[in-house]
């Protein structure tokens, strides 16, 4: 919608996963690079954030730089039994037919790991939300799958994935013998304000826009807003472009910006990054002003 009137090719703040547009921050790119020797050392990984922080977008990352390598599978709903998710997870790496039972199971997935093996190709179990794995004995079946390995490497890599209480969670002394593997673990924090102007002209720039796009002054009242969640960072994004548009201008700044935040019910944000300005008064309604514009991006 927005595209059109900035010069966009496309949207620049989508909600899907899309790793083209990974904003690799020295944080990031940490976190990218650890997972990246964690799995091809074929060890378990840990990754955590808040929610809207990146974890998915960063798992996708990582597929697409080990490429053909590896047979990634992902367990986006981890909310299974012990059961359901050693089908979900030999379904996900490519057992034509997971049988019902545990142990047949297992040996379906061991045998799929040697088949692999023989083609010089690894396997990567990526269990996304992983705070949500109901119970002990299923994080005992994720144990049992990193215990496949020939004498000199092991054959199946793992990366969970969730929220900070994953950690929280796995500090119990019951989950000791799967957390004695974890070979690499990363927690991403927020952006900074440097970071979020960086992280915005990154998006509008592959997008194929100007970075220039936001002014600095509206970049800190969107970053103060969003405390530097990337998800949060990419709504209100989007809504200053939309709003932007409708009041026919080509560029976010401070006053567009802080008129979106202060239209946002569920925004949990310090009244500091809200600030004291309102809508200034116009000649003309918003509809009439968002009609002006589209007709505009038209011409």
């Amino acid at each position: 919608m927005y595209a059109e009137w900035y010069g966009l090719r496309e949207r620049a703040f989508g909600k899907t996963p899309d790793p083209r547009y990974l904003f690799l921050n020295e944080v990031y790119e940490e976190a990218l690079e650890r997972l990246v020797y964690a799995v091809e050392e074929m060890e378990l990984a840990l990754l955590t954030g808040e929610v809207g922080s990146g974890k998915t977008l960063l798992t996708r990352a990582l597929a697409d730089r080990l490429g053909d390598r590896f047979e990634t599978g992902l367990i986006l709903n981890p909310r299974l039994g012990p059961r359901q998710f050693l089908r979900a997870a030999a379904s996900e790496l490519g057992v034509p037919a997971p049988r019902f039972h545990a142990d047949e199971l297992l040996d379906q997935i061991h045998a799929r790991l040697l088949e692999l093996d023989r083609q010089r190709r690894a396997a990567l179990l990526v269990v996304d939300e992983a705070h949500l794995v109901p119970g002990r004995s299923s994080f005992e079946e994720i144990r049992l799958l990193t215990n496949f390995q020939l004498d000199d490497r092991n054959l199946l890599a793992v990366v969970l994935v969730g929220q900070p209480e994953l950690r929280s969670r796995l500090r119990h002394p019951a989950y000791r013998p799967l957390t004695q593997r974890i070979g690499a673990h990363f927690h991403l924090t927020a952006l900074s304000e440097a970071d979020a102007a960086a992280y915005l002209g990154h998006r509008v720039e592959v997008a194929g826009g100007s970075r220039a796009l936001f002014t600095p002054a509206a970049v800190r009242a969107l970053h103060g807003a969003s405390g530097g969640v990337p998800r949060v960072l990419n709504h209100l994004a989007t809504q200053a472009l939309l709003e932007g548009m409708a009041r026919g201008v080509r560029a976010v700044d401070e006053d567009v910006a802080r008129a979106v935040i202060l239209d946002e019910p569920f925004l949990d944000a310090p009244r500091a990054a809200r600030g004291r300005s309102r809508r200034k008064p116009r000649a003309v309604g918003r509809g009439e002003a968002r009609g002006a514009a589209l007709q505009g991006a038209r011409g």
